[in-house]
This record gives structure tokens, sequence and C-alpha cells, in this order.
């Protein structure tokens, strides 16, 4: 299937916003780390790994408007 269909599924739609729950909260939690952390070198680590859950999340949601807008038009 190269195109994904026009609605999802109750199913489909509960893991999408699993997706997006696991990826804000990880996010949170690595910037809640590195803050405590006294070790610089694992709070840039920490601070990384949110960036990268932040940037997982602003995908998801893009992908999400994208399939949105295409429906509009």
């Amino acid at each position: 299937m190269q195109q994904p269909p026009d609605m999802i599924s109750t199913k489909d739609h509960l893991y999408i916003t699993d997706m997006l729950t696991w990826n804000l909260l990880a996010m949170k939690k690595a910037h809640f780390y590195a803050g405590q952390c006294q070790n610089q070198e694992l709070a840039d680590g920490l601070t990384q790994a949110g960036e990268m859950h932040s940037r997982h999340y602003q995908q998801i949601l893009q992908l999400l408007q994208n399939g949105n807008q295409q429906q509009i038009q």
C-alpha cells in the first residue's frame, strides 16, 4: 500500500495517541534529568535524547497535519 487510507481505525488512532504521549513523556523526562545531572557529558546526552524525542513528536504531528491537508483539498 503506497498511500494510507482516508480514515484510520480506532486502534490506529489509539496507537498514534500513544506514540505522541511516549515521545512527549520521554522528552520531558530527559529534560528534567539533564537538569539534575552533575556530569556534563551525561547531561548533554540526555539533552540530545530529549531533542530527538521532540523531533519525533513534531514529525508525527506534521504527518498527521499533512494528511489532513490532503483530505481538505
